[in-house]
């Protein structure tokens, strides 16, 4: 598969989840970001704003398995990665998959489970495999997390620790729709039968693995790579930040860069391109000094600051 052609695809796909669901395209492209740019995507966002029906259409518009965990406090790893059964028949122990055995994955409101059920995904995410009773199995392949979580209510939450934030290759949030938005989407619904809209299949599961491997061809300037290297180190220095990107965080930026370029259908990266990816890519690894988050200063500003900081290559 060549750039055109992933472009070409790719824009299919866009268009058929943005039938079925309520959103801007851009959000959409940074979703697909996490499946042309081998990574997973973190969702942040208040309940009925569509991130289900927006997981489920992507699984259905590239023609992969999708599986859904609701997280909640007592959710137990075996639960998501499965278990052994004795089976009466044969006298023998048989392996029962979880709900990780799929392409597609939705951790719901994954911040609700404990620490220990959490980790259950932190090899999935970066080996795409689990290990269960010492025994190690691969997961089907392609393998995407859709994570949630709701920033709103706080109660009975567990934060996700920093060594699976920082697996996760963007993170984004929805948003309300505009007023026409939700007006169209009173008219969708009031025009078919079924609850949830369905989004026809435009896409072979086959063909995902190829799509993947196309961001390995962009061609990426020495330049770039210099400018992408100093806006990860501008975020360690920025008096806001104690933590700041890490080095899988610079390549999560450049992987994102290429997947991005690859969307677009350039066989180059541009500056514009990384500055498109930096926010998702960048914002959610920062974590703030404690004077920061009393003064409320957002992830948001400080990545604003390291865009305005750092000279942008010009590239021929």
């Amino acid at each position: 598969m060549d750039v055109t052609q992933a472009n070409t695809e790719c824009n299919a796909v866009l268009d058929a989840i943005g039938d079925a669901v309520i959103c801007n395209r851009e959000f959409l492209e940074t979703v697909l970001l996490g499946v042309v740019g081998r990574g997973h995507v973190l969702l942040e966002d208040v309940p009925g704003t569509g991130k289900t029906l927006t997981a489920r259409s992507v699984a259905n518009a590239l023609g992969l398995s999708f599986s859904r965990i609701q997280f909640t406090p007592d959710l137990l790893p075996s639960d998501v990665t499965g278990t052994h059964v004795f089976n009466e028949q044969d006298r023998e122990f048989e392996f029962n998959e979880g709900p990780i055995f799929a392409n597609i994955v939705l951790a719901d409101e994954i911040n609700r489970a404990p620490p220990k059920t959490q980790a259950a995904l932190l090899e999935a995410m970066e080996e795409g495999q689990v290990t269960v009773d010492g025994e190690t199995r691969m997961l089907p392949q392609p393998f995407f997390v859709i994570a949630t979580q709701n920033p709103v209510e706080q109660e009975g939450t567990f934060p996700l620790p920093e060594a699976q934030v920082d697996r996760f290759l963007v993170k984004t949030s929805m948003g309300y729709p505009d007023e026409t938005g939700e007006v169209e989407l009173l008219r969708r619904r009031a025009g078919r039968e079924e609850m949830s809209p369905t989004v026809e299949r435009v896409f072979e599961p086959e063909h995902v693995a190829e799509l993947r491997q196309v961001p390995e061809t962009i061609r990426v300037d020495e330049d770039l790579i210099d400018y992408v290297v100093a806006l990860s180190r501008e975020t360690r220095t920025d008096g806001r930040v104690e933590v700041g990107v890490s080095p899988r965080g610079t390549q999560r930026l450049f992987e994102a860069a290429r997947a991005y370029a690859t969307i677009r259908g350039r066989e180059y990266v541009t500056p514009d391109d990384i500055k498109r990816v930096a926010h998702p890519v960048m914002a959610h690894r920062l974590v703030l000094t404690p004077d920061a988050t009393v003064n409320d200063v957002q992830k948001d500003q400080v990545v604003d600051t390291v865009l305005e900081s750092v000279p942008v290559p010009t590239v021929e």
